[in-house]
């Protein structure tokens, strides 16, 4: 628990003090989809097959909120600050691969015995992790861009 409380705090002052590029709005859009898609991707993966847990495997662990509401958004919103949006294809992919990179680095340290570990696998492995991630990142890229899409259209349309 002491790893997530610490992981938390400094996520959230990391992505308070590097957001430049997000406006409220799409702060509040990436932090609600980023809890909604979790929740969906955690229901099947978690809930429905056993692949892994946060604290307790067989009962609600309550302290998962944290993680949920706390912990993932202000990752998103540092990667979306940092994602350079405007370059090329290629800084694009090296860019989500360095950040796959310290995401599963992250997990894995999730992985240790309490206090400061919270996170365990059932069948689930690092390696599935170290795939799935970039789909995942390459979806809140396309949701953005959505959200950018619509605000953009939403101010022209009431001038």
């Amino acid at each position: 628990m002491l790893g997530l409380l610490l992981s938390v705090f400094i996520f959230n002052f990391i992505a308070y003090i590097t957001n430049k590029k997000l406006t409220l709005n799409q702060v509040l859009h990436i932090w609600i989809f980023t809890i909604a898609f979790q929740q969906l991707f955690d229901l099947y993966i978690d809930v429905g097959y056993h692949a892994y847990w946060y604290f307790s495997k067989s009962e609600v662990d309550w302290e998962s909120i944290i993680h949920i509401l706390f912990l993932v958004p202000p990752v998103n919103i540092i990667f979306l600050n940092l994602y350079p949006m405007k370059k090329k294809i290629l800084h694009k992919i090296l860019f989500v691969f360095a950040w796959n990179f310290i995401i599963v680095g992250y997990e894995w340290l999730t992985l240790f015995p309490s206090p400061w570990g919270y996170f365990h696998y059932g069948w689930w492995k690092l390696s599935y992790s170290f795939c799935i991630n970039p789909i995942l990142l390459f979806i809140l890229i396309k949701y953005y861009k959505l959200v950018t899409k619509l605000e953009k259209k939403s101010l022209s349309a009431m001038e």
